[in-house]
C-alpha cells in the first residue's frame, strides 16, 4: 500500500486506487512560509534603549511540500473514455516507471481544465489518535492537510468565522489541494525504478 498519492482532476469519490498516482516517498519536507509586513519604529530605542519592529500580520502564508523518492512499476486505474471516442469507462492496466514518470510530466504541463492530465490534490497519510473532535482513538491513517480540529468558533478553531479545510478523520479525506511547482526525474541506464524529486504548493486553483 502507498501512504502518498496524486489526485487527477477526473477523481471523484472514496476510492484512492482509481484516477489516483501512487508514489513510493522516502523523504516528505513541509514548509510553511508566513508573510507579515514589519518595519523598525523610528527612534523607539532613544526612549526605551530598546528598538521595536512593529508587524501586520495579514494572514497570509506559502505551504510547499517537497518529495523526494522513487517511481516504480504499477497498476494505474483511470476512468477516461477511449483514445477515439466512446462511452467512459474505468480501466487498470500496468505502466512502467519511465511511463509514470512522463505521466506526472505531462500533467504539471497541463492545466486544470484537462481533467485526466491535471494534478490537482496530494494526499500524503499519517498515524493520527486524537479525532477532529478532540477524542482518542486507535491510529487512523488520515491525509496531510493544515486544518485545525474543532468547529467554526470552537476548539482550536476559535476565533475563526470560516473554516477552509477541516481536521481529517478518514483516510479518503480532502488531502492537500494545489499545483506542483517543479518536478523532476532522472532516467538512468539498466535502473528500473526512477528517482524523482518534487515540489507542491498549496493553492486554490482557477479556473
Amino acid at each position: 500500500m502507498s501512504y502518498v498519492y496524486l489526485k487527477t482532476g477526473k477523481y471523484n469519490g472514496t476510492d484512492l486506487t482509481t484516477d489516483t498516482i501512487p508514489l513510493d516517498v522516502t523523504s516528505v519536507g513541509v514548509s510553511v512560509t508566513k508573510a507579515i509586513p514589519s518595519f523598525p519604529i523610528p527612534f523607539s530605542g532613544v526612549v526605551t534603549g530598546e528598538s521595536v519592529t512593529a508587524a501586520l500580520d495579514l494572514g497570509m502564508c506559502t505551504k510547499a511540500i517537497d518529495l523526494q523518492g522513487f517511481i516504480t512499476e504499477t497498476a494505474i486505474k483511470k476512468t477516461r473514455t477511449g483514445v477515439s471516442g466512446g462511452e467512459e469507462v474505468s480501466t487498470s492496466l500496468t505502466f512502467t516507471a519511465h511511463e509514470i514518470a512522463q505521466m506526472i510530466a505531462s500533467g504539471v504541463d497541463s492545466t486544470g481544465l484537462q481533467e485526466n492530465q491535471a494534478l490537482v490534490e496530494l494526499v500524503i497519510l499519517y498515524p493520527s489518535k486524537v479525532s477532529n473532535d478532540y477524542a482518542q482513538r486507535s491510529s487512523t491513517l488520515v491525509p496531510l492537510n493544515f486544518g485545525s480540529r474543532g468547529l467554526e468558533g470552537f476548539g482550536d478553531n476559535e476565533g475563526v468565522l470560516h473554516r477552509s479545510s477541516k481536521f481529517p478523520d478518514l483516510s479518503t479525506d480532502t488531502g492537500l489541494t494545489g499545483f506542483i511547482r517543479s518536478f523532476s526525474y532522472n532516467m538512468e541506464a539498466e535502473a528500473v525504478d526512477i528517482s524523482f524529486s518534487m515540489q507542491f504548493e498549496v493553492a486554490i486553483i482557477g479556473p
